[in-house]
């Protein structure tokens, strides 16, 4: 029997993520594109939780759905399209199916206008479904540990991620789900609803739901990890459908080679309201997990495994 969990390389530059043979995500690296994003990111009802840009302005077409970017690396622009800084995939490290997860480990470059590479970055992604976490998740229901780990580019010993509201995480969540443009709702950890309450407000968790998908309610809670730096971090939101966590909001975030910066996010893909009990309970199971390691393979035929601790 194959794994009930699965990666699948596609042509195009996509890794598909499987759950039961159903597509839950998708990771795009595409060279058209000027950084990578995953699209789709399937609800319980079988309908994506996010778009493809900002519902009313052409000028934000750089909202891929979910996405790493940042506005100022070393005083470098790698947030919108109308910079020549771009986020390459240099390689993948690992693809891991299984009965209770799938994950892929991948590197990636982020280059400046001359195409040096200013900042490495190896990000995991692994997806966990409802019936590895039962005490946790409903039917249909599912988690996206996001992992990632900056180091300067070679020939750097120190690096700079400036003060900023853009960045490391962005999402754009369905046009039904956002306050403006549909009928969803923005909550935070703290219990604080929409724009207004919540923007540049410190916050363990940050909510999205709304309509989904044949008459559903849906929504993705991001949660900021207990080890991330400036935790809780403070939130960029916008009624028009937008949340990310930013790590930078209130200063400068330094690292360097010897000292690498990890940041991790959880994303719990939801059916239903908001359901605040149960998103501490998810916060207090991601708090209390370990961070993934990429270390050597033992087995024949594998480069790179992922494990925990």
């Amino acid at each position: 029997m194959p794994p009930r969990c699965q990666v699948v390389p596609l042509p195009e530059h996509q890794v598909q993520f499987l759950l039961q043979g159903r597509e839950c995500l998708r990771w795009h690296f595409g060279p058209q594109y000027p950084r990578p994003f995953f699209y789709p990111v399937v609800g319980p009802s079988g309908h994506t939780l996010t778009r493809m840009g900002h519902p009313g302005a052409p000028s934000e077409d750089h909202h891929r759905s979910l996405w790493f970017a940042h506005f100022k690396v070393a005083g470098k622009n790698f947030w919108n399209d109308r910079t020549r800084c771009r986020i390459v995939q240099r390689q993948w490290l690992v693809y891991r199916d299984g009965d209770q997860e799938a994950g892929v480990a991948v590197l990636l470059h982020w280059l400046d206008e001359q195409a040096h590479v200013l900042m490495q970055q190896q990000m995991v992604a692994v997806v966990h479904p409802h019936w590895s976490q039962r005490e946790l998740l409903s039917r249909g229901e599912w988690l996206l540990e996001l992992q990632s780990t900056f180091r300067p580019g070679p020939g750097r010993r120190e690096l700079v991620l400036e003060k900023t509201n853009f960045g490391p995480l962005g999402i754009r969540v369905a046009k039904t789900l956002s306050e403006h443009f549909g009928q969803g709702r923005l909550t935070s950890s703290e219990g604080r609803t929409g724009e207004r309450a919540i923007f540049g407000r410190r916050a363990a968790w940050m909510d999205y739901s709304g309509p989904g998908g044949a008459g559903t309610v849906e929504g993705i809670t991001c949660f900021d990890h207990p080890a991330n730096p400036n935790h809780p971090c403070g939130w960029h939101v916008r009624s028009n459908g937008w949340m990310g966590p930013s790590l930078c909001m209130f200063g400068d975030q330094r690292f360097s080679s010897e000292s690498p910066l990890q940041v991790r996010y959880l994303l719990h893909i939801h059916a239903g309201e908001l359901d605040t009990r149960r998103a501490a309970a998810v916060a207090a199971w991601f708090a209390h997990r370990s961070a993934w390691q990429v270390v050597p393979a033992r087995r024949p035929h594998e480069e790179y495994r992922l494990q925990l601790g």
